[in-house]
């Protein structure tokens, strides 16, 4: 949808909530909850070996999706290059891509992978990774992230299409990478993708904490899943 949005993102002189919150970008409302366009989960990359997938874009992802974009109209980039900037820029941006990598090294997946760290994943080595959210656009709820409850995703059915009609598209077009899932929402929709026969339990990494550090459990669920996590990393690679 990036070419129905670019004249108005170009034009944009701010990024605040106020500027991009708002009826021109707005792609659904119902009561209290609205779904906003943003520029980043446009791309597939369809050489990934790692799929990372979140619940939805959050503020912090969508400001920096909107502020890569709009520099690259003004410099005249190219659509597809300002696409792919917006996804390297934004994803899991801030404290939360720190504490994934921190999590996935633990997990020795960089081993796997045959780098230092899992760092490389977020820079040179960006191919070998995918990352999209199971509702590829902002969703907020009285004006604040969605965290996939209230309402629950599979109960919504506005939510559920947006999930079935981009991620399991994008889950087809990966369909032999190593799935991680970030928060227990995102492990219901892998969880009913498995019983659809759509994915194979082996390749998804459940259990995985959210990276948020406003999960004040995280820690202590890493610790408490960590060796069946290296496990299903280690039979996932030793294909098994």
């Amino acid at each position: 949808m990036f070419d129905n949005y670019c004249e108005p993102i170009k034009k944009l002189k701010s990024f605040h909530k106020e500027d991009i919150l708002v009826e021109k970008f707005e792609l659904y409302h119902q009561g209290n909850m609205r779904i906003y366009y943003a520029p980043h989960n446009e791309i597939i990359n369809r050489q990934a070996k790692i799929f990372i997938v979140g619940i939805t874009p959050g503020w912090t992802q969508t400001s920096i999706a909107y502020k890569t974009a709009h520099n690259g109209l003004l410099d005249g980039m190219d659509f597809h290059q300002i696409k792919m900037q917006c996804k390297k820029n934004s994803r899991f941006a801030g404290s939360m891509r720190k504490n994934l990598i921190e999590m996935l090294d633990e997990l020795q997946l960089n081993k796997k992978l045959h780098l230092e760290s899992c760092d490389a994943l977020f820079k040179d080595k960006d191919y070998l990774l995918h990352t999209t959210s199971i509702i590829p656009y902002p969703v907020f709820i009285n004006n604040k992230n969605y965290t996939g409850s209230s309402p629950k995703i599979m109960e919504n059915e506005v939510l559920y299409d947006y999930v079935k009609r981009y991620f399991y598209e994008e889950a087809n077009v990966l369909s032999d990478a190593l799935f991680i899932p970030l928060g227990k929402a995102v492990e219901e929709i892998l969880n009913q993708m498995i019983e659809e026969k759509l994915l194979r339990k082996e390749q998804c990494l459940l259990g995985f904490p959210h990276p948020s550090g406003a999960n004040g459990h995280r820690k202590k669920q890493f610790q408490a899943n960590k060796e069946e996590l290296m496990n299903l990393i280690d039979c996932f690679f030793s294909g098994v």
